[in-house]
């Protein structure tokens, strides 16, 4: 949910009124700076949380899991455990830890 501030609370009224030539009335979003800004999962742990599933997913299918049985379990299309298997391999055969 996006929280608003009046303009009138924090900007100088002759910035106001520049504003008004190119807005008037309308709502404004003013991204962030480029610093920043943070990667997508970095506010929450759904990044590292997405990681763990994917490499239990991997480890399961390892162990023989059919990949309808996985897709079952973790509410999943089976293209998408193909998918997460197929990166899991890549990322271990790379060396890549996580």
């Amino acid at each position: 949910m996006m929280d608003y501030i009046r303009a009138a609370e924090i900007l100088p009224q002759e910035l106001i009124e520049q504003l008004q030539q190119y807005v008037d009335g309308a709502a404004v979003y003013i991204p962030k700076k480029e610093e920043e800004k943070k990667a997508w999962g970095e506010k929450t742990n759904t990044k590292t949380e997405l990681a763990r599933r994917n490499a239990r997913i991997y480890m399961e299918h390892l162990a023989g899991r059919p990949i309808k049985e996985l897709a079952e379990r973790y509410f999943l299309a089976e293209k998408s455990i193909q998918r997460i298997i197929r990166q899991e391999r890549s990322k271990k055969s790379m060396g890549v830890k996580g």
